[in-house]
């Protein structure tokens, strides 16, 4: 009886000792849980976009801080509610109560959902809806957690491209089909005046052809990009401003300004394009002034690559000023480009006023005074035979992956000489840089 007794004493013994270890087990894990659940809170608080927990049943357990923030509700007022009951019931939205049910009942998970909807206070939202079912190993309960991120914003800056882009096209369209009239109707007036006037006419079709080439590419191709820069700019200022440092304020004021100097160029080509000889305004004008202002719009490449620009005193010409400026633009910005990367660029720009006899040049009149502007670099330079070609348009002697741009530069230079009624040429050696020499009428 006495050992029988034993035995039983140790079998309950034994079932304590279980006992007392499946208890520390099941404290164990309902610690990590409870640690994880506080963990995943943690995570979800601290997300940006709003998130909100549902059931099965879409009672709301809980929301972060960002939800609450957003739509205007405080903890008290919809946790442990329907979602489709808070508040005035702005969330009774048929395509979501449609949306959740169907992951309820399937146990599924969505992603980028667009759902478009007016909110009390806030207004139509385009929202962007991920959703995602669980259910946990250790509790049988199901939840929903629900992600919101607002793309109204990126939603209608889209739209404004879209919409400037249509513009673009019509635009570009209409200016095309008048340009092409106006070249049509020059050609054929010529061609029933003389038809000895051959060679002429064909150098008229060529300069027309440049002419609706350089128009096209001013009005469309550099001004469709400066839109995008300047619709951003304008969202940045509404949208993310006070968040930039003020490094980032400066420079993002900088890139402002640069756009605004990039439309008025636009706008002057343009001009310069339509422009005829007559209504060209010549000024006599300071060139150090001139360079000075092509110096301070160049001055972040000129300290990046720290060049060395040197001007004498270059004393005034009779120019027209706006396309001048973009002709020194253009020869400084080349000499920059095409630098050699193992020495700093050094430019040197000189001027003087000298007799036609006193140059051996056969274009220019011997009894007349030019203004014989020099500039001057120590960069890559070209061989000798592509003297002529580099100021074609569109002609470039490097590829686009080795050096950017449009082979442009240049034939504006010629163009802008060509109004003056001056000349200009071009020496060099490779490796031994390029010198410009201008020759304008005094």
């Amino acid at each position: 009886m006495n050992e029988e007794l034993e035995t039983s004493q140790e079998e309950i013994e034994s079932a304590n000792e279980e006992l007392i270890t499946t208890n520390q087990e099941l404290q164990m894990r309902n610690e990590l849980q409870a640690e994880t659940h506080q963990y995943a809170e943690a995570i979800i608080a601290t997300m940006h976009e709003p998130m909100i927990i549902l059931n099965k049943d879409l009672l709301v357990k809980s929301a972060n801080t960002s939800f609450y923030k957003k739509f205007g509700f405080k903890e008290k007022e919809i946790e442990g509610r329907v979602l489709f009951e808070i508040g005035n019931k702005q969330w009774n939205i048929p395509r979501l109560k449609e949306l959740l049910r169907n992951i309820i009942k399937k146990k599924l998970q969505v992603h980028n959902i667009e759902i478009t909807h007016s909110f009390p206070g806030i207004g139509k939202r385009i929202m962007r809806i991920n959703a995602h079912s669980i259910i946990q190993k250790h509790h049988p309960e199901q939840f929903i957690l629900l992600a919101i991120d607002d793309i109204t914003a990126s939603e209608t800056l889209r739209l404004k491209e879209k919409e400037f882009f249509i513009k673009d096209i019509r635009d570009s369209n209409i200016h095309n089909a008048v340009l092409k009239k106006v070249v049509l109707e020059s050609t054929s007036e010529l061609q029933r005046l003389n038809e000895s006037l051959g060679e002429k006419n064909i150098q008229l079709e060529c300069r027309n052809d440049e002419l609706a080439s350089f128009t096209f590419l001013t009005s469309h191709d550099l001004q469709e990009p400066l839109r995008k820069i300047q619709l951003c700019g304008t969202a940045i200022v509404t949208k993310e401003y006070q968040n930039l440092s003020d490094s980032g304020k400066d420079f993002f004021n900088r890139m402002q300004d640069a756009a605004k100097r990039m439309q008025k160029l636009i706008e002057d080509l343009l001009a310069y394009a339509h422009t005829t000889a007559v209504e060209r305004k010549f000024e006599n004008i300071d060139l150090n002034q001139i360079v000075e202002e092509v110096k301070t719009e160049l001055s972040d490449i000129i300290q990046e690559k720290h060049a060395n620009i040197i001007t004498s005193k270059l004393g005034a010409a009779s120019i027209i000023p706006f396309q001048f400026r973009q002709l020194m633009h253009n020869l400084i910005s080349n000499s920059l480009k095409f630098s050699n990367p193992e020495n700093p660029p050094q430019i040197i720009i000189k001027s003087r006023v000298i007799e036609g006899s006193e140059l051996n040049k056969k274009k220019l009149l011997p009894h007349k005074k030019y203004c014989h502007i020099t500039v001057t670099d120590n960069g890559i330079g070209f061989e000798p035979q592509f003297s002529e070609r580099i100021f074609g348009a569109f002609q470039k002697l490097h590829s686009k992956d080795e050096f950017a741009g449009t082979g442009i530069g240049l034939a504006i230079v010629k163009k802008v000489v060509d109004n003056h009624n001056g000349i200009i040429t071009a020496t060099s050696q490779l490796n031994k840089g390029t010198s410009f020499d201008i020759y304008i009428p005094g």
